[in-house]
């Protein structure tokens, strides 16, 4: 016997190389290829900040104007550490306030000029990597100060009023009543704009813009909390979108503990082009893997676009492919809080028993990470009574089979923006369950042989033949075909696809070299 399901080891290990058959293609791809993002991820490491009149960073303005000189295909690091030099100064920010003004211009350096940019952009990259360590350290204190929460799984709760004077007390509020993570989500469609917006921002659509002053805000106030209820409260956000590589860096820098960053996510339901996600996802979790840092992904979106049962085995094989993607870029088991879904029709024949099933199955695979458990959104009617019940089936399989993150399901989700009493009533039903059934994962074990071993076998094999088909072709073309989520994204096209440039043969990227190298 292998675990509660009985999974047949030889199967389980072929499904992860064939995972890693799939997914190296894609590696060796990202591994060759930068983007505009990556690139201003890099800057910002070495210190460039603000932005513009118009709310234009000048991250961005320093970047495209390197690109505009010399092209993205070098890295932008050497040749803005070259202008420095030339123009006499030592503050990047400057020289990218000066570059927009068009009083500066950009060559690719050769010989010793390179050389000495290249010691100066590296020691400039090392600072701000070095910051990322101490944050990581400082968060390792305070969970040794104030202690991690006494129970798993851990209460993920999400704020989100587009205010983050709002989001900030209703966040403590939330933590007292229970919560162990927030996640304050993201204003709808920032994850299409190609800046990251700067500043504390009073105004969102359906959540609060991601910016690294708010980051700021709404850690301190969280390490307030942490200070008051003697546990350490976690924070979550997004590094999604075309700024994925930014966004992860800015978490390092102001110690956020989770970050959502899933591998396909921006492709499958952002139209994001698949080459800029997977260039601009392997940095990003190169800087996660650096900080410290939870991620979380997606696969729970599928099920929401898919049927649950049908395309089980999606979820599966996606799962595999982030945890070969994340282990690539140096993330620890411990950091993939890989995602899953109560997403079955509560109308199918013995849906509770197919949910555990599916839900065992996530966490035999992968018994040491901190899977993320998501709760119904889909078949949500407005039925509040009929809502609350199905959350309380949600905590209970989270609990039955040993989930590590549990988000709270709202009996309005997906019919209305919940209201603040709304979250008490959730919290209500997570705490009874966790209070009442709490050790039950100890207890179950499904019948050998029996419906729940069963439907695991089959999803398991299902993604074996998945995966096999995928190596046929290509995951690449797998996504162009709709396999994840039904939708269907080819290569050549999709959003942020004018940022992305082959490397050329000179090609330097310092934050790169530091992450994959010795600790700066």
């Amino acid at each position: 016997m292998t675990g509660k399901l009985d999974l047949d080891p030889a199967l389980v290990a072929r499904a992860r190389e064939l995972a890693r058959r799939a997914g190296q293609p894609v590696v060796d791809l990202a591994r060759s290829h930068t983007t505009v993002s990556v690139e201003r991820a890099v800057l910002r490491l070495a210190g460039v900040t603000g932005a513009d009149p118009d709310g234009i960073p000048w991250v961005n303005r320093l970047v495209d104007a390197v690109a505009a000189d010399v092209g993205l295909g070098h890295g932008v690091a050497a040749a803005v550490f070259d202008a420095l030099a030339r123009e006499q100064i030592t503050d990047v920010t400057l020289l990218a306030q000066k570059a927009a003004a068009g009083s500066v211009r950009f060559r690719q350096p050769v010989g010793k000029d390179a050389t000495a940019a290249r010691r100066a952009a590296r020691r400039a990259v090392a600072a701000g990597i070095r910051r990322i360590d101490r944050r990581r350290a400082e968060r390792e204190r305070l969970i040794k100060r104030y202690g991690d929460p006494a129970q798993r799984p851990w209460i993920y709760l999400i704020v989100a009023t587009g205010d983050i004077y709002e989001d900030i007390p209703q966040a403590q509020a939330a933590a007292r009543a229970g919560a162990d993570v927030i996640a304050v989500i993201r204003s709808t469609g920032q994850s299409l704009l190609d800046y990251v917006p700067e500043g504390a921002t009073r105004e969102g659509f359906a959540g609060t813009y991601a910016t690294q002053e708010n980051f700021r805000l709404m850690r301190e106030a969280l390490d307030a909390s942490s200070r008051e209820l003697g546990r350490y409260v976690r924070l979550t956000n997004y590094a999604s979108g075309l700024c994925m590589p930014e966004m992860a860096t800015l978490a390092g820098l102001e110690r956020l503990d989770m970050m959502l960053n899933d591998s396909m996510y921006g492709i499958l339901f952002r139209d994001i082009n698949p080459i800029r996600t997977f260039v601009d996802q392997r940095f990003s979790r190169q800087v996660h893997a650096r900080a410290g840092i939870i991620i979380n992904t997606g696969e729970d979106n599928y099920l929401t676009t898919a049927d649950a049962v049908e395309e089980a085995h999606t979820v599966t094989v996606s799962q595999l492919l982030n945890e070969f993607f994340a282990h690539e870029a140096g993330l620890a088991d411990w950091q993939l809080g890989l995602g899953h879904a109560f997403e079955i029709n509560p109308d199918v024949p013995e849906s509770l028993r197919l949910e555990l099933a599916h839900a065992l199955l996530a966490r035999e695979l992968f018994p040491d990470a901190p899977l993320k458990w998501m709760p119904p959104t889909k078949h949500m009617t407005g039925d509040v009574f009929r809502g609350n019940l199905l959350d309380g089936f949600f905590n209970l399989v989270g609990t039955m089979t040993g989930q590590g993150i549990l988000l709270v399901g709202m009996m309005t989700e997906a019919v209305v923006t919940p209201w603040l009493s709304d979250r008490d009533i959730a919290l209500q039903n997570v705490r009874y369950v966790l209070g009442a059934a709490g050790g039950l994962h100890e207890d179950f074990v499904p019948a050998p042989g029996g419906f729940i071993q069963q439907r695991a076998h089959r999803v398991l094999a299902e993604a074996v033949r998945l995966l096999e088909r995928i190596g046929e072709q290509s995951l690449l073309t797998a996504i162009a075909e709709g396999t994840f989520g039904i939708m269907k994204r080819p290569p050549d096209r999709g959003k942020g696809l004018d940022g992305v440039a082959r490397h050329e043969d000179d090609y330097w990227n310092p934050a790169t070299e530091i992450l994959e190298g010795a600790r700066a």
